[in-house]
């Protein structure tokens, strides 16, 4: 069946077209031993199934930047502006070379040559579009494969139906994650204002990060005087943030007064988290946060690795962290710059089709700390599943939760421990 939508390519499940137009494509370059060398090396690859004038079905297919150091191979898309064969990219105004340009005007020229199309037939340049929206193009914009494989579409007078991107080889040393052959979304900082503009005029799947959260599914798991327990649902934020969708503490303040946050779970996540009912009782709770003094513990179902496991059952695992700039909100491992991060675990349970049961106990808070030490190959080497941001998206929600939360209450001085089961939740 054609999907109805086109894909939302910032957070997506790959439709059953594109799995197979990527299937096909790792089958060919598997069979090619040039091919196979070339991408070896680990390279983001993208499909797009398009419907053509006569209503059959075509695939394209590009890889990123360069592949080999190369911008052009047979059977991929081109790119949109080819900086290897246009020598008028470095020349100046007067005709003459120009080899004191910075790099500032550089890029400002490169910007003003990739000229894109939209679906509503629209043309403009990337500089153009990232100044409508206040912003200057990073560098590489315009050479990921999702931007390729549009302008290619619109070229050929194609309609997109589904697009998906995923990695080919060997994990990148700079500490993204990313796994042969897994799905990943559209980057956010290069691809966010370009994809958007080139997608007007399709029908495009509605963002899952601004859909309604279910409210229905909160429960209180303990209230007095000073303090408030709950379990947050997935989807939900956990303070009022960006979205525009109403957050757990203000649906919590509708019944139960002013709420103050201590602490925070990813939107994504699920579990036990606390709020005050002062700034003071806020600021105890969050000094023992600070003092790393609250023991939490999450529970984890992880997807299949390529290879059986063969590690330890309990361990830690300690990889620093830093923000994907070009990617918000994706985590890398960045020894250099990361902040340290360190997550204790024991596997739980091994499925017989290689999934997992695992629970954690980080000693730190990084944000998408489990998440990322999860998916890692660095780390175990198998994201969570449904964690659409790292690898594993498969319709469902992200399947972590906050198991259990310890701390000294801010009246009484006794340390409580609230705990939710995983039967209940996964």
């Amino acid at each position: 069946m054609l999907p109805l939508k086109f894909t939302y390519p910032f957070r997506y499940v790959p439709n059953p077209l594109v799995l197979d137009a990527a299937g096909a494509l790792i089958a060919d370059i598997d069979a090619d031993p040039e091919l196979s060398r070339i991408f070896a090396e680990g390279k983001m690859l993208g499909v797009l199934v398009c419907a053509a004038p006569d209503e059959s079905l075509e695939t394209l297919r590009a890889f990123s930047g360069l592949a080999g150091g190369r911008s052009i191979i047979p059977g991929f898309v081109p790119p949109i502006f080819d900086t290897l064969t246009i020598p008028e990219l470095w020349i100046s105004a007067d005709g003459h070379s120009a080899p004191t340009v910075t790099s500032a005007q550089l890029q400002d020229r490169l910007f003003r040559s990739y000229i894109v199309n939209n679906a509503k037939g629209g043309m403009s340049d990337v500089k153009k579009i990232f100044e409508e929206r206040g912003l200057v193009p990073p560098g590489g914009t315009g050479e990921c494969a999702g931007p390729k494989l549009l302008e290619e579409a619109y070229k050929q007078g194609l309609k997109p139906l589904a697009m998906g991107e995923f990695w080919y080889g060997a994990s990148p040393k700079s500490g993204e994650v990313r796994e042969h052959g897994r799905f990943y979304p559209s980057c956010t900082g290069k691809c966010g204002p370009l994809l958007s503009w080139m997608m007007q005029g399709l029908d495009v799947e509605d963002n899952p990060l601004q859909r309604k959260p279910d409210a229905e599914s909160i429960r209180i798991i303990y209230e007095d005087e000073a303090i408030l327990v709950a379990n947050k649902p997935s989807g939900m934020l956990c303070a009022p943030g960006l979205t525009g969708t109403e957050s757990l503490q203000e649906i919590l303040e509708k019944d139960h007064g002013k709420l103050f946050s201590c602490h925070r779970l990813d939107m994504d996540t699920t579990g036990v988290i606390v709020y005050a009912k002062s700034v003071e009782f806020q600021a105890d709770i969050q000094q023992q946060f600070e003092r790393r003094e609250v023991v939490k513990t999450y529970v984890a179902h992880l997807v299949a690795g390529s290879r059986p496991w063969r590690g330890k059952r309990k361990g830690t695992i300690a990889l620093p962290l830093s923000p994907d700039w070009d990617d918000r909100p994706r985590q890398m491992v960045d020894r250099e710059h990361g902040k340290p991060a360190i997550t204790d675990f024991e596997i739980l349970d091994i499925f017989p089709d290689g999934e997992m049961d695992v629970r954690f106990t980080p000693k730190t808070g990084r944000t998408h700390q489990i998440r990322v030490h999860c998916a890692s190959p660095m780390g175990l080497g198998r994201p969570i599943k449904g964690d659409a941001l790292y690898g594993a998206a498969d319709g469902g929600r992200l399947e972590l939760y906050a198991e259990s939360l310890g701390f000294r209450h801010p009246v009484s001085g006794k340390t409580e421990t609230f705990t939710i089961y995983k039967e209940n939740e996964l």
